[in-house]
């Protein structure tokens, strides 16, 4: 497992999956202005995903034998899992622990990087096992 890693497909899935991000914490910022914080996320979260899906499946999982509806659909759970990670860590931080350590400045940005960092792992593992199989 530990292999997977250290991987030329991991940096793929490094790099299309930055982009993905990247168009995820973006959009959650133009999101905001239209919407609250919480909704933001997930808005943002839809983005990405679309976005990190077309990027998967054309450069990170070119091998994939899984046909497009099952590849989106194990897509799409492996990444409820990570919308789940990424909403609680961003409400959290932003809500709670950012303010309680005095941080006010930029907290929402910095509490949604933060969630989005945190689920790369679970992401790729999930992604490799079941959604590009």
């Amino acid at each position: 497992m530990i292999r997977s890693f250290f991987s030329r497909q991991f940096l793929l899935f490094l790099l299309t999956g930055g982009t993905a991000a990247a168009f995820n914490f973006g959009s959650r910022i133009l999101y905001n202005h239209w919407f609250d914080y919480s909704n933001s996320i997930i808005l943002a979260w839809l983005t990405g995903i679309v976005t990190a899906f077309v990027l998967a499946r054309l450069f990170v999982f070119t091998e994939s034998n899984q046909g497009l509806h099952r590849s989106a659909l194990f897509f799409t759970l492996v990444n409820l899992i990570a919308l789940i990670q990424t909403w609680a860590i961003s409400m959290g931080l932003a809500y709670y622990l950012l303010p309680a350590i005095g941080v006010t400045r930029f907290a929402p940005e910095i509490a949604h990087a933060s969630g989005i960092i945190v689920p790369v792992f679970t992401s790729y593992l999930g992604h490799k096992r079941w959604s590009f199989r």
